[in-house]
């Protein structure tokens, strides 16, 4: 099924997906990027602290990236 929508409120980015998403494969494919995302049902969400610098927003989203690809959502 694959990216349903895309949300960013403020700090928190959230990808939802058009099934559940495999929270096993997404932890795994994020914390391979170096960061810890909390995906559950069909979400994968982000909320980074006010202070994230570019070079971090850029893992972030390349860890989001990462966990839609791994997690797939049905």
């Amino acid at each position: 099924p694959g990216v349903v929508d895309v949300r960013v409120l403020v700090a928190i980015g959230v990808v939802q997906l058009g099934g559940a998403v495999d929270v096993a494969a997404a932890t795994k494919a994020t914390v391979a990027e170096g960061v810890w995302l909390r995906p559950f049902g069909d979400l994968v969400y982000t909320m980074p602290p006010y202070v994230t610098d570019d070079e971090d927003v850029a893992r972030i989203t390349r860890a989001v990236v990462a966990a839609v690809a791994a997690g797939g959502g049905g």
